[in-house]
C-alpha cells in the first residue's frame, strides 16, 4: 500500500469541534455570552464560526463600524484555548444597504426585483455590493488577521441562486462573447434555427425565463455555467484583501447537498469552485430515521457525497455544519436517536473530515431557526441529552488528533459531472421523473460501500490513471476530449464501466451525428441503437450468469460488433438480444450495462469485477449487512472505523489484533456492536 503523507486543512493539528456561533443575536444579554464560554468548556468544543450573518451588528449604519463586541468574543474564545473560523458577512445584508442601494437586490427569472429580506438574495454582479463586501472584508482582515485564534476564513455562506438584472444580463453577454467570439459560433452551438431562434445582435440574448426563452438547451446550459463562474467571480472579489493581508490563513466556503434524498448540490458546479478554495467544507443534514429507507441506505448516500467532496482536492475536508439533534426545514424534523450523533459524526471523520461542526451553537430565540437543533437549547442547560451527546463526541474527537491530515487511497473511481446532470435534467426525453442521475451513481457506489472498498468520486477533469476501475453511469453529455481520455485509460490497462443514456450529446448539448461516437464504439465494441423507456408497470428482465434481474425505467437495444455478450433481455421485441457486454480494448477492458438494474445485479456484477481486479478493503473486517468499515491511512498506521448502521446488535470479526483508540483495549476475533455503535481501532502497518 502506498505511503500516505498528511495534508492539514488548517494550522490546528486537532479535530475541530464546535460550530456556528451567533453572539450578535445576544449582545443585550451579557449573561448569555458569559454562559456560552462556560458551556463551551463543558461540551468539549474548541472551534467556532463567527460573523456569518453579523453585518448589521458590524456596520449598523453606512460607514459606522462596531467591532468591539467581536473583539471581546474572539478574545474570550481564545482565552479557553478555542479557535475561530471568521466569516465574511455577505450572506445577508443590512436593511440600510438595500434601501440606499437597491441595485444590490436580485431580480428573479420572471424579471421581478426582490425586496429586502431573507438571505442570499443579492446580485453577484452588483458593483456596489462587490465594493461593500470587499471593504468589510479588508477591515476584518486588518483587525483580526494576526489574532492567534484565527485558523480559517469562511467566505459568505452557502453560495447559491442567480440574478437576472440588467447588469447580470450584460455580464452574461460578455461571458458568451469571450466563449464564442462570434454570434455565428453561438448560433451554431445553440442550434439557432430551431423555432427561429437565431440571434443577430448580442443585445438580443437574454437569460432563460418563464416569460421568455426556456427551450434552447444550449442557452440553459451556458446560463448554468455562467452562474457558477459569476459566483466564483464574486467569491474571488471577496477574498482579495484576505489573500493580500493574511496569505497564511486558508480560505473556504461551505458547500451543500441537495433535496431530502441527499444528492450533491445542483445549483453550482463544485468541480470548478473547488479549484479556488484551499479547503473543501460542506454542510450535511441527512434525514436520519426517516420512513422511506434504511439507516444503512442513507449512510451509503452520505458516504458518496463525502467521497465526492474529499476527492475534489484529494485531501481531507471539513464538516462545516451539521445538527446534533434535528433540523427545522425537513417535512418531518425528527431528532437523532441516542447514539446516532456519535455514529454519524464518526462516519464523517471516517470518510475524510477533520472536523465536526454544527449549525448552531445556541438556538435563536426568535425567527425561522429558533427550533433548529443546537448544542445549547433554550433551557441553557448542559444536562439535557443533546448537550451530553455533543460532549461525548468532543471527548471522542480529542482522542483522534493523530488522524488529522490523513487521507485514503482508492483503486475505484466513479465519475460525477455537473454539466452532464444539468443537460440530462433539461433533456425533454426519456422519463422526465426517472432520469435521476445522482441517485444512479449512488446505486453504482453501493456495492463498494457495502464491501468496504474505498471509492473516489471524481470529475472529468481529474486524472483517471491512478485507478484500476472507472465507472461512468449515464454520461449523457461527453466531449470528444473526454472520450479520448477514456480511450487512453482503457488502452493503458484500465477497466471502464458505462451504462445506458451515455454519449448522446457533446459539450454544447448537441447530439452526435452518425450514431454513437466512434471513440466509444472502439472502446466498447458496440452501438446503442435505441432506448426503451418504461412506465412503472412495464416489466422486463435480464439474464446474467444464470440469474434473472428485473429491469426498471430504461433498456437500451444494442448492436454488438466485437464485444462479448454477458447478459441478455428476457422479453419484448428485443428478447434474447444483448443487455450487458464486455470488450477487450488494447491492454484494458470495458463493460456496457444497457439497462437500469437493481442493487442485486450490481452486487453480482461488481462482485465479479472486484475479484477479477483484486480490489480489496484497506483493512478487512468480517461483518453483516448494514455495518460499514472505513479506513484513514497515516504513513505508519491505519485508523479503522467499524460502524453499525442498523437497529440491531451486529457481530464483527477482526482478523488480526487491533487497538481500540478510546479504551486502549487489544481486540481480535469476534466483537459485538450495539445498535448505532462505532468502534475506532488502530492498526500498525507492517
Amino acid at each position: 500500500m502506498a505511503k500516505q503523507e498528511k495534508s492539514f486543512t488548517t494550522k490546528a493539528k486537532f479535530m475541530l469541534h464546535g460550530g456556528d456561533y451567533n453572539p450578535d443575536q445576544w449582545l443585550d444579554r451579557p449573561d448569555i455570552l458569559a454562559d456560552d464560554i462556560q458551556l463551551m468548556k463543558l461540551s468539549n468544543t474548541n472551534t467556532f464560526s463567527v460573523g456569518i450573518f453579523a453585518w448589521s451588528a458590524l456596520e449598523p449604519e453606512e460607514g459606522v463600524y462596531k467591532f468591539e463586541w467581536l473583539d471581546e468574543i474572539i478574545d474570550n474564545i481564545y482565552s479557553i484555548g478555542g479557535r475561530v473560523i471568521l466569516a465574511t458577512p455577505s450572506g445577508a445584508r443590512p436593511a440600510w444597504m438595500s434601501q440606499k442601494y437597491p441595485e444590490v437586490l436580485r431580480v428573479n427569472a420572471a424579471r421581478i426585483k426582490q425586496h429586502h429580506g431573507g438571505r442570499h438574495n443579492h446580485c453577484f454582479t452588483s458593483k456596489v455590493y462587490r465594493e461593500k463586501t470587499q471593504t468589510m472584508n479588508r477591515l476584518l482582515a486588518e483587525r483580526y488577521g494576526n489574532h492567534p485564534a484565527l485558523i480559517l476564513w469562511h467566505i459568505s455562506n452557502e453560495y447559491g441562486g442567480d440574478c437576472h438584472c440588467d447588469a447580470c444580463q450584460e455580464a452574461f453577454r460578455e461571458w458568451l462573447k469571450k466563449k464564442y467570439k462570434t454570434l455565428d459560433a453561438l448560433n451554431k452551438a445553440w442550434w439557432g434555427p430551431f423555432w427561429s431562434h437565431t440571434y443577430t445582435n448580442w443585445s438580443q440574448v437574454e437569460s432563460p425565463s418563464p416569460i421568455g426563452e426556456s427551450a434552447v438547451h444550449g442557452l440553459n446550459l451556458d446560463w448554468r455555467r455562467f452562474v457558477t463562474d459569476q459566483t466564483i467571480s464574486f467569491y474571488e472579489n471577496e477574498i482579495v484583501p484576505l489573500r493580500e493581508l493574511t496569505p497564511s490563513i486558508p480560505i473556504t466556503t461551505n458547500f451543500m447537498a441537495d433535496t431530502h434524498d441527499l444528492i450533491p448540490f445542483q445549483g453550482l458546479d463544485y468541480s470548478k469552485f473547488a479549484k479556488h478554495l484551499d479547503v473543501i467544507s460542506w454542510d450535511a443534514y441527512p434525514a436520519w430515521h426517516n420512513d422511506w429507507e434504511s439507516t444503512a441506505n442513507l449512510a451509503m448516500k452520505v458516504g458518496f457525497i463525502d467521497d465526492l467532496y474529499r476527492s475534489l482536492k484529494q485531501q481531507p475536508f471539513l464538516l462545516m455544519e451539521s445538527t446534533p439533534s434535528a433540523v427545522n426545514w425537513h417535512n418531518v424534523n425528527k431528532a437523532k436517536r441516542p447514539g446516532m450523533h456519535l455514529l454519524s459524526s464518526m462516519q464523517m471523520v471516517s470518510h475524510g473530515s477533520d472536523s465536526i461542526l454544527y449549525f448552531q451553537w445556541r438556538k435563536s430565540r426568535g425567527s425561522s431557526e429558533k427550533f433548529h437543533g443546537a448544542v445549547v437549547d433554550h433551557d441553557n442547560s448542559p444536562n439535557n441529552r443533546v448537550f451530553q451527546e455533543v460532549a461525548q463526541v468532543g471527548k471522542t474527537l480529542e482522542q483522534l488528533s493523530d488522524i488529522v491530515g490523513t487521507n485514503r487511497t482508492s483503486d475505484v473511481a466513479i465519475l460525477y459531472d455537473w454539466d452532464n446532470n444539468w443537460a440530462l435534467d433539461d433533456a425533454q426525453g426519456f422519463g422526465l421523473k426517472t432520469k435521476q442521475y445522482p441517485q444512479t451513481l449512488q446505486e453504482h457506489y453501493r456495492t463498494f460501500w457495502e464491501k468496504d472498498i474505498s471509492v473516489d468520486v471524481i470529475t472529468k477533469e481529474q486524472d483517471f490513471a491512478p485507478y484500476k476501475l472507472l465507472i461512468v453511469p449515464m454520461l449523457y453529455l461527453v466531449s470528444e476530449e473526454t472520450i479520448a481520455r477514456f480511450k487512453a485509460f482503457v488502452a493503458n490497462g484500465g477497466t471502464i464501466v458505462m451504462t445506458y443514456i451515455s454519449g448522446l450529446v457533446n459539450e454544447f448539448d448537441l447530439t452526435y451525428m452518425g450514431g454513437w461516437p466512434q471513440g466509444l464504439q472502439d472502446i466498447f465494441g458496440l452501438k446503442p441503437l435505441e432506448t426503451d423507456t418504461f412506465y412503472p408497470t412495464d416489466r422486463n428482465a435480464v439474464t446474467y450468469e444464470g440469474e434473472s434481474y428485473e429491469v426498471k425505467d430504461y433498456a437500451t437495444v444494442l448492436e454488438v460488433d466485437s464485444a462479448n455478450v454477458v447478459a441478455t433481455y428476457e422479453q419484448d421485441f428485443y428478447e434474447s438480444t444483448p443487455a450487458v457486454t464486455s470488450h477487450q480494448y488494447e491492454k484494458g477492458h470495458s463493460y456496457y450495462i444497457g439497462a437500469r438494474l437493481p442493487k442485486e445485479f450490481h452486487r453480482h456484477f461488481y462482485g465479479t469485477l472486484i475479484e477479477k481486479l483484486e480490489l480489496k478493503p484497506a483493512f478487512s473486517v468480517q461483518h453483516g449487512e448494514g455495518v460499514s468499515v472505513q479506513v484513514r491511512q497515516a504513513p505508519d498506521k491505519d485508523f479503522v472505523f467499524v460502524m453499525n448502521f442498523t437497529e440491531e446488535s451486529q457481530v464483527v470479526s477482526f482478523p488480526t489484533s487491533v487497538t481500540d483508540i478510546m479504551t486502549k483495549e487489544e481486540m481480535i476475533g469476534e466483537v459485538t456492536l450495539k445498535k448505532y455503535e462505532v468502534k475506532i481501532v488502530e492498526v500498525l502497518r507492517n
